[in-house]
């Protein structure tokens, strides 16, 4: 099984990789912390993950440091849903290019 990884959100901008693993190692030994960032700016999106060796850890976490300041800012640490637990995105496009699916000009329908 998948190890369980910790959500946090409403990072400052100036948060990094290193900061946040520095920040979460107080509650144990940290095995990845990341720092989500735009593709193309680069700028952090204001949210991240953090993942301990020990998985027991988690709820520690959660119930020491959600609301505690992280430069700045509030932060708030929970824990992140497994990738198969997200809805699916349909954007509601087709791949025919028929009818009124995907094209750049919506189609009338008077």
């Amino acid at each position: 099984m998948a190890q369980q990884n910790l959500f946090i959100g409403s990072l400052a901008y100036a948060t990094t990789d290193d900061t946040l693993k520095a920040f979460f190692e107080q509650i144990g030994e940290v095995e990845s912390a990341r720092v989500i960032t735009d593709r193309d700016s680069g700028r952090s999106k204001g949210f991240g993950f953090v993942e301990y060796k020990d998985e027991a850890n988690n709820q520690k976490a959660v119930d020491s440091l959600d609301g505690k300041e992280l430069d700045g800012r509030a932060i708030s640490v929970g824990l992140a849903r497994p990738k198969e637990d997200r809805p699916k995105r349909d954007f509601g496009g087709s791949n025919d290019r028929g009818g009124n699916g995907g094209g750049s000009f919506r189609q009338r329908s008077w």
